[in-house]
């Protein structure tokens, strides 16, 4: 409780003392579930997967964690990851993803479904001009497909940086 406190007045002494950006861009962690989610939705658009490797990922992501791979840790990570909903035009949504080797442009549900993973992993939206944005940079997930099999919550780890 009294850690909780202290976090909650750090931060507001940062945010009144910095503005938003010196809080929101830190690095930021989830893992288990929440972590295999983001491998998940990020995973079929990655130009640096193999097409195994995403059957592999969609598979866990589906609910199978009997898979055999060779590969015992996968990896999936973006270099930057924008999504933008508009408050006014409501039926705008759009998210734009950076790798090393390509730029895909997702748009309607694929789009939703990745802000909202995103939002479900703690990445706060900002507002701009009746738009809700999130983005990330640096975006790492780690997959170990042994610990994932256990079914104990472990084996999956995400990392990124929040903010531009």
């Amino acid at each position: 409780m009294k850690n909780s406190v202290l976090r909650i007045a750090t931060a507001a002494l940062l945010l009144a003392a910095f503005g938003q950006s010196a809080v929101s861009a830190a690095p930021a962690t989830v893992t288990g579930p929440t972590a295999l989610a983001v491998a998940g939705v990020l995973a079929p658009y990655s130009p640096l997967l193999n097409p195994g490797e995403r059957k592999v990922i969609a598979a866990l992501f589906n609910g199978n964690s009997r898979i055999s791979y060779p590969k015992k840790k996968l990896s999936v990570s973006a270099d930057t990851v924008m999504c933008r909903i508009s408050n006014v035009a409501i039926a705008e949504r759009s998210c734009e993803i950076t790798f090393k080797t390509g730029k895909p442009s997702l748009k309607g549900r694929a789009a939703n479904e990745l802000y909202a993973t995103l939002a479900s992993a703690g990445v706060t939206a900002e507002g701009a001009a009746g738009s809700m944005i999130e983005s990330v940079s640096k975006l790492s997930c780690t997959l170990d497909l042994g610990a994932i099999k256990q079914n104990a919550g472990a084996g999956a780890d995400c990392s990124w940086q929040t903010g531009p």
